[in-house]
């Protein structure tokens, strides 16, 4: 419609309000968690990125940004949350996870060549979307409880760590297998006490941000699968319905353990999302597959839900887990504690409420940017494309750790060809962060 001539001088008139709230307080805020929403999705759709990563980036270019801490704080946090709904896409697609979604990768893999990938997305958007219900409101309850008891519970720490490498070899169905898990535990520790400490000299990537996690990480966890997938398997077929094959009450309690996965990652170091997720299950599924082929189906569904609500759940949990303990539990809360001088930016209220926004956001992109993925890269020549991200993972490893990262990354990918080979769950590969804890 025309601007009329009355209209015209309310014009100049408005622009000095809307400059005024621009720079009020809460608008800046609402800006930077809006641009941590971009950022997270963003680093959730590229393979073998971790959020760790950019949070860390992030923080260490923050002294550049004229802007509060309070609001810079908010952009890692939403960023970190937004990640935790969108890193399952490139898992579930290409099979190239993370740490967080690394036990859940394959079972929604599996989906995705099956023709049920769009049920699998919004499977995960579920998990995610609940996780954020159930650890919201438990947060702060917890996190009082945690520092009341704190000195007890790492006390403690290294008994409950061998329980849980005790559980997950048990899990597995005969007793051939549980030697190739503890094999493969045993290979992985071995990896993990000889490499976590190593120097990243040569990374690209700020000091703060350089890590030997990604070249371990996408070796294990991402590199086999594409190396796998070199001889022309996991073509994706066509895509069928969205709709879940899985009840309610299934789903309800996949998400709900996933949330209790999160909450023993989010207080306790050395506990990772996939390794607690496999003892919410119960020890069912993973890379296993029980004789009965829809027994299978429906444990793969459980754990696509169950693996993101663990994802989701720790990003609230360790955030809770800085603000009230004063603990840096994930590598977001290290990024937001570097940009509050030491400690977080900024109070409970504030950071629930951005977990809340960054939440609904990352609910609605899920199956939105996830059905658009699924559909490009059903297009695209599979062969060529898993030897492009291949390079892509090689390359990150390089950027995050140097030259020591790209040796890391090749001899990881050679231990995550073993577990399948084997017939074992990828879960015992976890010890390379479980195993160098526990031995101290």
């Amino acid at each position: 419609m025309p601007v009329s001539l009355v209209q015209l001088p309310v014009i100049p008139w408005s622009l000095p309000v809307i400059a005024a709230l621009w720079s009020h307080p809460a608008a800046v805020t609402v800006g930077f968690a809006i641009g941590g929403v971009f950022l997270g999705t963003v680093s959730g759709l590229v393979p073998g990125l971790h959020v760790n990563a950019l949070a860390l980036l992030l923080a260490a270019v923050a002294p550049t940004i004229t802007a509060p801490p309070t609001a810079i704080g908010t952009a890692v946090l939403a960023a970190g949350v937004v990640h935790t709904f969108l890193d399952v896409v490139p898992a579930l697609v290409l099979g190239v996870p993370d740490a967080e979604t690394a036990v859940g990768s394959l079972p929604g893999h599996r989906l995705v060549l099956a023709g049920r990938g769009r049920e699998a997305i919004r499977l995960s958007a579920v998990g995610s979307g609940v996780a954020v219900a159930c650890a919201v409101p438990l947060a702060l309850p917890l996190s009082n409880f945690v520092a009341a008891g704190r000195e007890q519970l790492y006390a403690a720490l290294p008994l409950i760590l061998a329980a849980v490498i005790v559980l997950l070899v048990a899990a597995e169905p005969t007793w051939r297998r549980r030697a190739g898990g503890v094999a493969c535990f045993t290979l992985a520790t071995a990896l993990g006490t000889l490499t976590l400490d190593l120097p990243t000299a040569g990374s690209l990537a700020p000091s703060s941000a350089a890590s030997m996690l990604a070249p371990l990480f996408a070796g294990l966890f991402g590199a086999p699968v594409l190396i796998d997938s070199l001889d022309g398997r996991g073509t994706i077929p066509p895509q069928d319905g969205a709709t879940a094959a899985l009840s309610l009450r299934e789903t309800l309690r996949a998400a709900v353990s996933g949330v209790g996965g999160g909450a023993l990652v989010g207080y306790l170091p050395g506990v990772s999302a996939g390794v607690a997720t496999v003892l919410a299950l119960g020890g069912v599924g993973g890379d296993s597959r029980p004789r009965d082929e829809s027994d299978a189906d429906r444990i793969d569904r459980q754990y696509i839900v169950a693996t993101s609500g663990a994802d989701t759940a720790t990003a609230v949990f360790a955030a809770a887990a800085l603000v009230v303990v004063g603990d840096e539990r994930s590598g977001v809360a290290v990024a937001l504690a570097s940009v509050g001088g030491g400690g977080s930016p900024f109070g409970s209220v504030t950071a629930l409420a951005v977990v809340v926004f960054a939440a609904g956001v990352g609910a609605i992109l899920v199956p939105v940017l996830g059905d658009r993925y699924l559909a490009v890269v059903r297009r695209l020549p599979h062969r060529p494309l898993s030897a492009t991200i291949l390079a892509v993972l090689w390359i990150l490893a390089g950027v995050f750790a140097g030259v020591t990262g790209l040796c890391v990354f090749a001899v990881a990918a050679l231990l995550g060809l073993l577990p399948p080979r084997l017939g074992v769950r990828r879960v015992h590969l976890m010890g390379v962060l479980v195993g160098p804890i526990v031995l101290g």
